[in-house]
């Protein structure tokens, strides 16, 4: 793909889209970038310029979406492999599938919980801490310090990744799949808010304790968007009255919440390399666990095809000694393990 910048890409994801940004020293500074992002529509082009400060972050929010994604499919056949190319998850997502369900959920909530983060850290000047959160809880402590503007980052997200859905020559059933998943990825983050506090008082007493709200750690939302991929409702579009909506495909299945995931058709196996279908690369060369009966196994991964064993030598920190103060130092040891890859 073509690059502006000297130097390398940064690939980023925003659902099945990417843009193409500088590395990060150069930041995006000005309305002539957001001409040049690739992988936005003229909407997206539109926010970007009124909000140009903020689509570092945005960045940084797409960034932890794809390692996320990667992270919590790493053990799964499709283990959310990026592309070069738009979009950057291959056809993968751009199927109606509960893999394109979770990539959709957990791009609306890095978006929301990137912006929130330099909302809180003083970066933006549209924004800062919550202030909204004030005053006394009826639990008694004090509310101070920074809590985190969880509203701003969502609506944000809301307005600049849902656009995509509202416009024109999207199928309709998609547009509110997509719609639904990026909502619930965002309910991910909403519903792990946290308390944290800090006391006060003579060495550490309790005395006077002051508390902010505060986002979850990343990892704890991708956990939770996982959670809701693997209990994902498969749905159908039906006309009720005027309006177009998601009811279960099985009527015996209860309805969805705003916080599940929905898709509208069933994942393919992804067993095996389809030069037709960009992302699909197979599960050939794969590592496996031998001993595992789970999707990891070397059964399930290698999709009955069998497995290749060789011995590798893998270097490991050992005999760690901590000495005073403060250090830790290790000796280096070496020693052969099994690999076991896919044929």
């Amino acid at each position: 793909h073509h690059c502006y910048w000297r130097g390398h890409c940064v690939v980023i994801s925003l659902g099945a889209y990417l843009i193409l940004l500088p590395p990060p020293p150069s930041f995006i500074n000005d309305e002539e970038t957001c001409e040049r992002l690739r992988g936005l529509i003229h909407k997206q082009v539109q926010i970007c310029k009124r909000s140009v400060e903020v689509m570092d972050a945005v960045r940084h929010g797409a960034q932890l979406a794809i390692d996320e994604c990667q992270f919590q499919f790493r053990n799964r056949r499709w283990n959310c492999s990026t592309l070069e190319t738009m979009p950057v998850f291959g056809k993968v997502v751009t199927q109606g599938t509960r893999e394109a369900a979770f990539v959709y959920a957990v791009s609306a909530a890095s978006v929301a919980f990137a912006v929130t983060r330099a909302c809180s850290s003083g970066e933006l000047e549209k924004c800062g801490c919550d202030h909204n959160v004030h005053g006394v809880s009826p639990e008694g402590f004090q509310w101070s310090g920074c809590s985190d503007n969880i509203a701003y980052g969502v609506a944000f997200s809301q307005s600049f990744v849902d656009v995509r859905e509202r416009s024109k020559g999207q199928s309709p059933s998609r547009a509110l799949m997509n719609l639904h998943n990026n909502e619930a990825g965002r309910k991910a983050i909403l519903s792990h808010m946290r308390v944290e506090c800090k006391c006060h008082g003579v060495s550490g007493s309790c005395e006077v304790k002051t508390c902010w709200k505060a986002m979850p750690p990343f990892r704890k939302v991708g956990n939770a968007i996982k959670e809701k991929f693997d209990g994902a409702t498969e749905v159908e579009q039906r006309k009720v009255g005027t309006t177009k909506v998601l009811v279960p495909r099985n009527s015996q299945f209860k309805p969805h919440t705003d916080e599940d995931l929905v898709y509208l058709e069933p994942s393919p196996d992804f067993c095996d390399h389809d030069p037709r279908t960009p992302g699909m690369l197979g599960t050939a060369g794969r590592q496996c666990n031998r001993t595992s009966k789970a999707i990891d196994g070397c059964e399930l991964m290698c999709c009955g095809r069998g497995f290749q064993t060789e011995e590798v030598e893998v270097v490991d920190r050992c005999s760690c000694k901590f000495h005073w103060c403060c250090y830790v130092k290790c000796k280096q040891c070496r020693k052969m393990v099994e690999m076991h890859t896919c044929r």
